[in-house]
This record gives C-alpha cells, structure tokens and sequence, in this order.
C-alpha cells in the first residue's frame, strides 16, 4: 500500500484533529496509513515544521490554535488522556497533593506526576512533564480525596505525617478521612501506624 508523502501527512494531521485536545498521537495508531518508516518520517517533518509536538518516544501532540497564537496542549488533559490511551494510573506528584490539600504552601516548580508505568519524560512544547513510577499504595485512589491525602503524607513522611494528619482530620470530609482509614491494609507500617492512632486515639 502507497501512500504519497502529501497525502500521508494530510491524513494523519486530519487523524490528530479529530482528537480531543491533549491526545496523544502514537505512531503505532497510525499503521492503517503507511508503513511503520513512512509514517516516522512524516511525523519528523511535521515536528521540524511546527505542526506536531513531539512528546517522548513514538509520542506526538497536535498544538492548539487559539486567536491568543499556537500554544501546546494543556498538562491536565495531556495526562490524561495518556492515562486512558496507555491504560497506566497516572496521578498528581506527593508534593502537588500536599499543596492542593494546604498542607504546605510550597507550590512545586516542576510538573512531577507519580505513575503505574515507566519512569519517563514528556514535552510539551517548552514544558517538561515528569513521570515517576510509583508503588501500587501512593496509586490509590486516584481520583479522590483520601488519594491525594496518601499521596501528601507519603511527600511529607514518617517525621511529620502525624501533625499532617491532624490537620487533614478537620480539612478532609468525613468519607473521605473514613476512606483513608479504609486504605491503612495498603499502606506501609509507618503510615497505617500513624493514620491509626489519629482516628481511634
């Protein structure tokens, strides 16, 4: 099957369109277009041109045109719809949840997310994201409340986890602490030690 380079890159800067914004376009979704070599070379000269970001390996991300100018995707919806795409757990960083939750007012610099995956990094135009493969436990719950409480605590660590979880008593609602002390049978000794004391102490 031939496709000529003109019409290859048409089709797949029309395949990425169609794509909610963030989405990754990987090369490997892109098969029934070309071959494996034709498509590489295409989405390297789309990069060269501006008109594909290339977010990590085998990875790309259409820009988004706005009246302010091209600027990349979101980090949010990039995330996420990496998440969905690769079927990994991907979640904001210890030091993100313990910042989201008040627990401390150190807003991280860099954009760290903790993952189910591989350890790796991702371009977003002149943004770099980070993710870190992290143990099962700092994955729970990746959507609520008691999630991003495991995942404050584990930043702050054993040292000051217990003022940390006072605090998080009175600001966390009550399904949500009922929910964390749920979790303790994932958590390691020292956290589920801690998490116990200050709900039964």
């Amino acid at each position: 099957m031939y496709t000529s380079p003109e019409r290859l890159t048409a089709r797949i800067l029309e395949h990425a369109s169609r794509l909610p914004e963030g989405t990754p376009v990987a090369a490997k979704a892109l098969l029934h277009l070309g071959t494996r070599a034709a498509l590489d070379q295409t989405l390297s000269r789309l990069v060269k041109r501006g008109q594909l970001l290339r977010a990590g390996r085998g990875v790309y991300l259409l820009p988004v045109s706005s009246r302010f100018g091209v600027r990349a995707p979101s980090v949010e919806l990039a995330v996420e719809a990496l998440s969905a795409q690769r079927g990994e757990v991907i979640v904001p960083s210890g030091a993100a949840a313990a910042n989201a939750l008040g627990l401390t007012t150190q807003a991280p610099v860099r954009s760290v997310y903790l993952t189910s995956g591989r350890t790796r990094k991702m371009k977003l135009g002149a943004q770099t994201v980070e993710l870190r493969h992290a143990p099962r436990w700092q994955l729970a719950m990746p959507k609520r409340q008691a999630g991003a409480a495991v995942r404050a605590l584990a930043w702050i660590g054993p040292e000051h986890a217990e003022s940390a979880l006072t605090k998080l008593r009175g600001s966390l609602s009550p399904v949500a602490f009922d929910e964390l002390v749920a979790a303790t049978p994932q958590l390691p000794t020292w956290l589920a030690r801690c998490v116990g004391k200050i709900a039964h102490g």
